[in-house]
């Protein structure tokens, strides 16, 4: 599916989404409004597997949102059972853009001892290697994504049950992953020993919830139970839970990413709100680098909180300078040469009665590639502003990310070939001051800002300190950050 607007890609896009049900009846319907919450970590396509013991497994995939596919009685009585579980996906792995229907998950696998559909939310960074072994040893692959070697390296397994094969393939597995899978009785949880995906567990009255994120548990109802732990396994019966640890453990390494931008601002991550954590950057970011203007103004939606918190700090007033379209996605005429000539104006507009003459202070949440920032600052100026100030809520982006999200190359990152000095004077604009690792790990909650010798989260997008070596790339010829 095509990007609606010529700036889509100026985003890091979060690769998917993933929900899963057991103990109610219709439970795909529940898994449909779960994806729905969902969406903005995965807007091309959706699937739904569900069970039901007259029925068995029943699957369906969709292109496009859920909105579109899920809401339909007729796909719906398609999958039945009081079992099911769901994924929205971004192709990060796989055929980058041009998804095939057979790469959108849940996968499924008929098993000895029965079958079983899995969702995973990460990337696999030895999946190139495994994929080789798996094909030389008689595997058949039908789709282009990595989370298929968790299949196959199930089915190779020894072990006795689908729990104790899935524990056997993810032991394989370097990368990030989070996974919720199904058996015919059984809803599976499993974050990787770093926990850099979130997962979350929710109680409904009559069941259980798995869930990326805990806003999706508001829509349909569930009880926030707690967070799935870092290389944690739950097995999720009509009988009760059971928590079991196959990994080695090692320290924690969330991505720090989710709180800046990917998670939705309604959810809660380690306990923190992230409309707050957002509000705090906000406030570090005025504390670090404060200037003198009339209004603070966010880069809608994401840089919102942050401009909340840089206003209440600062004491400058805060003012919606630029309106977003609500109307404009992706399923918007296709757009002419002329229209995507227009670029961020279909999407955004900027409010000329508030702007004019004054001295603006813009509040995004990051800068990738810095086309759309560009753009912004040239229909501020437009409007008449006196100056634009740029402020960021994270720290240059100037590596790409190999657990999960989709990133530009490095030699597109900006913040790779350029100072700051430099993306000033790129970008055009009065002054441009991005918020430190160290300011960002204060908003974050550790007071003493970053741990360089042993960091609390994944920043490597940041730092090019990477928690997990991404083998498949380095054999593709990438360079990590020489050793200080």
């Amino acid at each position: 599916m095509p990007p609606a607007h010529p700036f889509d890609d100026d985003k890091l896009k979060e690769e998917c989404g993933i929900f899963g049900v057991l103990g109610t009846m219709d439970a795909a319907n529940f898994v449909a409004l779960g994806l729905h919450a969902l969406q903005h970590r995965g807007q091309e396509a959706g699937g739904i597997v569900s069970y039901d013991p007259d029925h068995g497994f029943n699957s369906a995939r969709r292109f496009g949102y859920v909105r579109d596919n899920f809401t339909s009685q007729k796909v719906m009585e398609t999958l039945p059972g009081a079992l099911s579980i769901g994924h929205v996906r971004y192709s990060t792995a796989g055929s980058k853009g041009q998804t095939a229907i057979r790469d959108v998950q849940p996968f499924f696998g008929e098993f000895a001892m029965g079958g079983a559909a899995i969702a995973h939310n990460g990337n696999i960074t030895n999946a190139d290697a495994l994929r080789r072994e798996l094909i030389e040893r008689g595997s058949i692959f039908q789709s282009s994504s990595d989370s298929e070697c968790i299949i196959h390296l199930m089915a190779r397994s020894l072990q006795r049950n689908i729990p104790e094969r899935m524990e056997d393939a993810l032991r394989r597995v370097e990368g990030a992953f989070s996974v919720v899978a199904m058996t015919r009785t059984k809803l599976i949880g499993v974050r990787d020993p770093l926990g850099v995906r979130p997962l979350v567990l929710g109680k409904l009255e009559t069941g259980y919830v798995l869930s990326s994120e805990t806003c999706a548990l508001d829509i349909i109802g569930a009880e926030f139970v707690r967070e799935i732990e870092p290389g944690e396994m739950v097995v999720i019966t009509e009988q009760g839970i059971e928590s079991r640890h196959p990994f080695r453990p090692k320290k924690s390494r969330f991505c720090i990413f989710e709180h800046v931008y990917f998670s939705r601002p309604d959810s809660i991550l380690g306990g923190r709100s992230v409309y707050e954590t957002r509000e705090n950057i906000g406030r570090e970011l005025a504390k670090e680098a404060p200037v003198e203007a009339d209004l603070v103004c966010p880069v809608p939606d994401s840089g919102t909180p942050a401009a909340i918190g840089y206003s209440m700090e600062s004491g400058i007033p805060y003012a919606m300078g630029i309106i977003r379209n609500q109307y404009m996605g992706r399923t918007f005429i296709e757009p002419s040469e002329s229209i995507r000539n227009m670029g961020v104006r279909l999407k955004l507009n900027v409010n000329r009665a508030l702007i004019r003459g004054k001295r603006v202070i813009l509040v995004d949440d990051s800068v990738v590639r810095g086309t759309t920032s560009r753009k912004i600052k040239e229909m501020i100026l437009d409007a008449g502003a006196a100056e634009v100030h740029f402020r960021i809520a994270s720290p240059p982006t100037a590596w790409p990310c190999f657990y999960g999200v989709d990133t530009p190359q490095r030699e597109k990152l900006l913040a790779a070939t350029m100072s700051e000095a430099e993306m000033t004077q790129h970008l055009g604009v009065d002054s441009l001051k991005f918020i430190s690792l160290d300011g960002l790990y204060r908003a974050v909650g550790e007071a003493k800002g970053r741990d360089a010798s042993s960091p609390q989260y994944c920043d490597a997008c940041f730092s090019g300190e990477y928690p997990v070596e991404p083998a498949d790339m380095i054999e593709k010829g990438f360079e990590m950050k020489a050793a200080e």
